[in-house]
């Protein structure tokens, strides 16, 4: 043996890579691994029919599971990806679009013959993968109360997996992460895809899945907003913050986009 790994060899699962804890019936797990070798590169691009996004971290994992019940979400990067349009019909059309497809076509050389039209923005409406032998999430009115999550509660856990991410050959960039923090009482998981398309429009897309211990209430909250990049620019502007820089951040821009889609559902488990 050299020492070098084998680029089409999966990186090993648990161990080290995995983060978990239990809280009052809630196992609350993440892992992180480095970006997908060549081999499990081309096995995704098999399984979705799509070129992948330049860093896809495939072997990554957010999930809350409710151990009595075995009920369980997870996020990942494939179920979020499996959600994209493939059908190329909602594909943004820009100037550099042909380019982009170009540099796919010889940076997967080998993996795939052909990139067929897709959305290049990788734009998902991922919820999450719930699964729920007994019970699942159902249509709800009840949102997620935030002046409960604006308590200065300690946060015993918390941890950051990122999905995947793209810069669009340099015309901005697309990214799903998740956020996941842990109090004595609650949790909180924040699953954000985010979209920048210079020139042309911003996005975010949040699905919030929020925990009470104590109930064993679940609610997931999902948010889309979005607006012409032109438009968030001349906001920014107006309020005399500074847009290049402004526009980077998620957090700075969310909201200034009109939502275009919302939904709540929620379980009980207890």
């Amino acid at each position: 043996m050299n020492g070098q790994s084998n680029p089409n060899e999966p990186y090993p699962l648990g161990g080290n890579s995995d983060r978990s804890v239990l809280r009052h019936g809630f196992r609350i797990t993440t892992r992180k691994l480095p970006i997908l070798k060549a081999g499990p590169i081309e096995h995704m691009t098999a399984k979705l029919g799509i070129a992948p996004p330049e860093m896809i971290f495939g072997d990554n994992v957010a999930s809350i599971e409710h151990v009595g019940s075995g009920w369980k979400i997870e996020f990942n990067a494939f179920d979020a990806l499996d959600l994209v349009d493939k059908t190329g019909n909602s594909m943004l059309q820009v100037a550099h679009s042909k380019e982009w497809q170009s540099t796919r076509e010889k940076k997967h050389e080998g993996i795939t013959e052909v990139v067929k039209p897709f959305d290049w923005s990788y734009s998902t409406n991922y919820k999450g993968t719930e699964q729920s032998p007994a019970k699942a999430l159902e249509p709800s009115s009840t949102p997620i109360p935030l002046e409960l999550l604006k308590r200065p509660d300690p946060i015993e856990f918390f941890d950051e997996v990122m999905l995947y991410e793209d810069e669009m050959a340099d015309n901005g960039i697309t990214l799903l992460s998740c956020k996941l923090r842990v109090m004595p009482a609650r949790l909180l998981l924040l699953c954000r895809f985010f979209m920048r398309l210079d020139g042309v429009m911003l996005r975010i897309r949040d699905t919030r899945i929020y925990v009470e211990f104590q109930s064993g209430k679940v609610i997931r909250e999902y948010t889309a907003r979005e607006d012409k990049y032109e438009v968030v620019r001349q906001k920014l502007a107006m309020q005399g913050r500074d847009a290049p820089a402004q526009l980077r951040d998620p957090n700075n821009i969310v909201d200034l986009l009109p939502i275009v889609d919302k939904s709540l559902e929620s379980v009980q488990l207890s």
